[in-house]
């Protein structure tokens, strides 16, 4: 009996030990980047942040500075412009989305310490609030990248490839022969220098060309086509 007893004690001994302990929870990342769409709208609540982050690197390499117009959200490209209106007073301003976040339910923005003074955030902290993409305001100094990977002659061979390269990079538009070019062209991403080399990359190891270019207003933000 003593022997049973003492196999039993440590046959519990041993399950005890082999439980598996509870994974901390870690922070939600953000999801693949939405096409920032001119007039689409988002509704939620806003919150800012100033320190300890003021003079840190945001998520898209700028050194952030709580005394400027920027914001992070969670998917939005890297130098979207957002007008952010308080549903609570009515009060607006337009931001550059610069960084990611916020990760707590129902917060759509984070804003920096100047645009929350704008709207009259800084005291209550939180408010609800509407979210439109707009385009850049005048004087707004743009230096977005993306990466043209792809130029036919036809535009059906085009709105193929588009269709393609959208599979890989969750996102490409095609774009119609202007000034700049006599082809039609299929470009995906817009975001920083980085970011456009990390998608090239992705595209040439799947066997496409390509290259990164600057973009200008007009590719970032394209008219709707049917």
């Amino acid at each position: 009996m003593m022997l049973l007893l003492v196999f039993g004690l440590a046959s519990c001994s041993a399950r005890k030990s082999t439980r598996k302990l509870p994974r901390m929870p870690t922070a939600p990342t953000a999801g693949p980047s939405t096409r920032a769409v001119l007039g689409s709208t988002e509704r939620g609540i806003a919150s800012w942040y100033g320190e300890p982050y003021h003079g840190r690197r945001a998520a898209n390499g700028e050194v952030y500075d709580m005394d400027q117009l920027t914001a992070a959200h969670r998917t939005l490209p890297f130098g979207t412009w957002v007008n952010v209106r308080n549903e609570s007073n009515g009060k607006s301003i337009a931001v550059r989305i610069t960084d990611r976040g916020p990760f707590i339910e129902k917060r759509i923005i984070d804003l920096s310490r100047m645009a929350a003074r704008e709207i009259l955030l800084i005291g209550p902290g939180t408010a609800p609030v509407e979210l439109t993409i707009i385009r850049p305001p005048a004087g707004a100094v743009i230096e977005l990248y993306g990466v043209q990977a792809a130029a036919f002659s036809k535009r059906e061979l085009a709105a193929q490839q588009r269709a393609k390269i959208e599979k890989i990079t969750g996102e490409a538009r095609l774009l119609a022969p202007d000034e700049m070019s006599p082809l039609y062209r299929v470009m995906t991403g817009a975001s920083t220098r980085e970011d456009a080399n990390e998608i090239l990359r992705k595209l040439r190891a799947v066997g496409f060309r390509g290259f990164v270019v600057r973009l200008d207003n007009a590719a970032v933000y394209p008219a709707k086509t049917p």
